[in-house]
């Protein structure tokens, strides 16, 4: 996204509208009156789309289209996850859930240098964890053998908010990258807020967040996990996904 002011009412695709607070303050993904493609506007399942220059990015050449993919949502809001949970070279860091984007997060958590724990439902998901360098995999809820710096929750799931801030070091982050997540159980003050651990959401992403997330995914290079679906099976493609019944990330391709 950009902080470039748009016609919501003609604008095709993503905006914002480029003169709030937060517009105005390299935050415009807090901006009121965003509009997403494929959310508040029509369209993203098609063979082409119309969006304002704005807010569109230069995929590096070293990345093809599939591997590009990924890299444009899941990537980015892993990327910017990264950036809210507080987490600093060599430290470590927990993920919960293993999706499409915390694949690409941990790839660039271990170019930091962090050692990455992950805890996740699915047996597959724990697989490609250990096979990209995890430090540590166990199941959703288990309880990693150290203390964390910062953690994310990717999973839409309310339940591991507790757990998650039990897990944390003092003064530690956990960042929640859902859009959605099931009702947050009452949390106990003394064993999961107390000693300064921070509960923060992550909203959208700034242009920025992307522009900074494929340069370094070039440097890298990062290598996302794909599976293709032509976009006559997209809702195949998204039932799968709601499943759990791959690793890694689908992606739609032209015939």
């Amino acid at each position: 996204m950009s902080g470039r002011s748009a016609n919501e009412s003609a604008s095709p695709g993503c905006s914002t509208c480029g003169v709030c607070e937060f517009c105005t303050s390299g935050r415009e993904n807090l901006c009121e009156r965003a509009r997403f493609t494929g959310y508040q506007v029509d369209g993203g399942y098609a063979e082409y789309a119309l969006v304002p220059a704005a807010f569109a990015y230069p995929i590096p050449p070293v990345f093809s289209d599939e591997e590009a993919a990924p890299l444009l949502c899941a990537g980015i809001i892993g990327y910017r996850a990264l950036r809210l949970s507080g987490i600093q070279p060599g430290q470590r860091l927990g993920l919960y859930g293993f999706g499409a984007s915390a694949h690409i997060a941990i790839q660039i958590a271990r170019h930091w240098g962090c050692q990455v724990y992950v805890s996740s439902l699915k047996p597959e998901h724990r697989r490609l964890a250990r096979e990209l360098g995890a430090a540590w995999v166990g199941g959703a809820t288990d309880r990693p053998p150290d203390k964390l710096h910062g953690s994310i929750i990717f999973a839409p799931a309310g339940e591991l908010v507790p757990p998650a801030l039990r897990a944390l070091e003092r003064g530690g982050t956990l960042a929640l990258a859902g859009i959605h997540m099931t009702p947050i159980p009452s949390l106990d003050y003394d064993r999961e807020v107390f000693g300064e651990r921070v509960i923060r959401s992550v909203t959208a992403n700034t242009k920025q967040d992307g522009l900074d997330l494929l340069r370094e995914a070039a440097a890298i290079p990062i290598k996302p996990h794909t599976l293709s679906f032509p976009l006559a099976e997209a809702n195949r493609a998204l039932q799968e996904l709601k499943a759990g019944s791959y690793s890694g990330a689908g992606v739609l391709v032209l015939s």
